[in-house]
């Protein structure tokens, strides 16, 4: 990929990456407060502010390289986690699941909103303009939804894979009965290794990519 084609791509797609990942912290936090526990209020967590919730590594530097290196096919990133007390919920399993939930799904609420945008405000505005003025300011942004709707599906999708700790584990850590949920629990040491490896050896087209096309594709139905 040429150099201005990089960083076109990253000046496109940065935006979209931040929000997508501040949002999905935000909303494990949300949920969690919402359920009993204040540890993410009490620690400043519960904020739009990105940096509070920025890791240079995880949210900045390996979704862009992703992003760019699969000339947008593939993103993953993470944000700091946002600290959660399971002793503050009435029931600690169900409501971790819940907010392990809350994640993936506040991401697919921004993709849908990201092509409902695109869809039926910046199209039907488009033919009200000139050639020169959408080229400077529509067409920016609509490039900038279309990398949202890609980047939030994939994030979403992605977080859902059943491997502790990401939030699919989380939610079927939940979801098992207690005995088999602390052996499954014991995956998570190992559950980065995995997610590594599944990337590094291209395994994640298995299971990624086809659930990813099905969203895109009902969100193209909207």
């Amino acid at each position: 990929m040429e150099f201005d084609s990089v960083i076109r791509q990253i000046a496109i797609s940065a935006l979209p990456i931040l929000f997508a990942v501040v949002i999905h912290e935000l909303s494990h936090g949300l949920m969690a407060y919402k359920l009993g526990d204040p540890t993410a209020k009490m620690l400043g967590r519960l904020t739009l502010n990105p940096l509070a919730h920025i890791d240079i590594i995880g949210t900045v530097i390996m979704p862009l390289a992703l992003f760019v290196m699969t000339s947008g096919q593939f993103v993953f990133g993470y944000a700091k986690p946002v600290p959660i007390n399971t002793r503050n919920f009435a029931n600690p399993s169900r409501d971790m699941a819940l907010c392990a939930a809350a994640g993936p799904i506040s991401n697919l609420i921004i993709a849908t909103i990201s092509i409902l945008l695109l869809k039926y405000v910046l199209i039907p505005s488009s033919v009200l303009i000139s050639d020169d003025v959408f080229e400077q300011t529509l067409k920016p942004i609509a490039l900038m939804l279309k990398t949202s709707v890609l980047v939030n599906v994939i994030l979403a999708v992605f977080n859902m894979l059943p491997i502790p700790p990401l939030d699919g584990g989380r939610v079927v850590a939940g979801i098992l009965p207690y005995r088999y949920s602390m052996i499954f629990d014991k995956i998570e040491p190992f559950g980065f290794v995995i997610v590594l490896l599944l990337i590094i050896t291209g395994l994640t087209s298995f299971f990624v990519y086809p659930l990813v096309k099905l969203v895109l594709g009902f969100l193209e139905l909207l």
